[in-house]
């Protein structure tokens, strides 16, 4: 996903980290995963072909970023906030002001507090103690773990003009059809009842539905989850010319990396620690902070190793498991459907009208593979990390 950039962008934050980048990648790909020996070598031939080709990415993106609200200087700012459940504290005497270009990160170990944390910016949990305060000018959009309780009855479009008609893009105003359409919901659907969508595009539509409101800050609990690819990649390209601060809570290593810049940790006692940088730095400095503080230990006496605090291995999280597991067969099904279609349309050379909806669906298929082979080449890397016990 990050070549996709590459290709648009001429950049991965510097040329020294972007040539490391494909440095590092193909010589992956020259190695191979040694727990996946089996992978063809049509697979990798097929990588390269990504690489060489000069693809037009462009049109597939979501370019919205003059959507948002304007921010003014006050924004939100959280003043010495503490919350407890029972004896379970999550957050203690914290304090954080939140720019207007802020990309935080919030990770810790399941309830640890992170969704709270994101609930009391919101306003949506007070705090036992301290304030929230929020600016006059600040609008906040808050896409949450579980879909808003949605009219089953209603209609898609409906659903989305209820937030806004019309809204102002970069490329002019765009309608609620229009954007529907950005967002993977063909005019054939609008129609229809959101009763008839399944959980995944009932998530695609609920976020649809925040950004249609035009939001200056955004608060993302768990984004990664029950979403496709296609829109995770929407997603991206929106927060990535997004014109507002962005605070997320994921388990997804690669969402955060592409998205965030700071991140905090929360220590699951109340204690939140911010690290600078995306989450592999973050990995980084915990590695190096660990180590260190082992070699403190050892020039202690009469210390315990038990005070240790061990490193996390690296780990599939659930659903990158899932992906993993699946993603060999739904590219054998894309290529196999790649190839039906080829086949219809040398029988339909002579009708046009079926002809256009044909050459139509084999660059939609097409477009798919190359996602699913992007991400084939990213799960089978973090796997062989995880073999070497990185």
């Amino acid at each position: 996903l990050e070549l996709k950039a590459l290709r648009e962008q001429n950049e991965i934050g510097s040329e020294r980290k972007r040539q490391s980048f494909l440095k590092k990648e193909l010589e992956w790909m020259q190695r191979g995963p040694r727990a996946r020996g089996t992978k063809s070598k049509s697979r990798k031939e097929q990588y390269y072909n990504v690489l060489d080709k000069d693809v037009d990415f462009s049109k597939d993106k979501v370019d919205i970023s003059s959507v948002a609200t304007r921010l003014g200087r006050k924004t939100v700012e959280l003043k010495n906030i503490s919350k407890s459940f029972g004896e379970k504290k999550c957050v203690e005497n914290f304090d954080y002001i939140i720019n207007r270009d802020d990309r935080i990160g919030i990770v810790g170990e399941n309830g640890a507090g992170k969704s709270t944390l994101l609930n009391i910016i919101a306003g949506k949990i007070l705090p036992d103690t301290g304030e929230v305060d929020i600016g006059e000018t600040v609008k906040l959009g808050y896409f949450s773990q579980e879909c808003e309780e949605m009219n089953l009855n209603e209609k898609v479009i409906d659903y989305i003009k209820n937030v806004s008609e019309y809204i102002k893009t970069v490329d002019g105003e765009l309608s609620a059809s229009q954007m529907l359409e950005k967002f993977l919901f063909p005019s054939s659907v609008q129609w229809n009842r959101i009763g008839n969508l399944s959980g995944g595009e009932k998530r695609r539509l609920y976020l649809l539905r925040i950004l249609m409101d035009a939001p200056n800050i955004l608060m993302l609990d768990e984004p990664t989850n029950d979403l496709d690819i296609q829109t995770l990649m929407i997603l991206e390209d929106y927060l990535d010319s997004f014109k507002g601060a962005v605070v997320v809570v994921s388990h997804d290593r690669y969402f955060l990396d592409r998205v965030v810049e700071s991140v905090f940790e929360l220590s699951g006692y109340g204690q939140i620690k911010e690290y600078l940088g995306g989450y592999s730095d973050y990995l980084d400095k915990k590695k190096a902070e660990n180590s260190t503080n082992i070699d403190e230990n050892k020039t202690m006496k009469n210390t315990k190793n038990s005070n240790k605090e061990k490193p996390k291995k690296l780990k599939f999280s659930f659903n990158e498991q899932r992906e993993f597991d699946l993603i060999d067969e739904d590219i054998a099904k894309l290529e196999k459907g790649i190839a039906e279609i080829e086949k219809e349309i040398h029988l339909q050379s002579a009708n046009f009208d079926v002809l256009g909806k044909l050459v139509e669906k084999k660059s939609e298929t097409e477009s798919l593979l190359e996602v699913k082979m992007e991400r084939w080449v990213y799960l089978n890397d973090l796997n062989q990390r995880i073999i070497d016990g990185e």
